[in-house]
């Protein structure tokens, strides 16, 4: 794997774990959320910040999945 190769495929992991970090930051929050009694509210922006960010670590593994097979 060349230095370019190598530079982008390190790019496309760390582009994978941000929406990684959001699902586990929004999930902690959850959790929170239901041991205070908070309302509901909370929680639904919370689990549609997971979705999307669900849905953006799709594509960052699809990214990753063409890098490997453009090589």
């Amino acid at each position: 794997m060349s230095e370019n190769e190598s530079t982008s495929l390190s790019q496309l992991i760390h582009d994978a774990r941000g929406p990684l970090n959001r699902i586990s930051m929004n999930a902690e929050l959850i959790k929170l959320i239901l041991e205070n009694d908070m309302p509901k509210e909370k929680g639904i922006e919370a689990l549609n910040k997971i979705l999307i960010a669900c849905q953006d670590c799709s594509q960052s593994l699809q990214n990753i999945s063409e890098f490997n097979h453009g090589k």
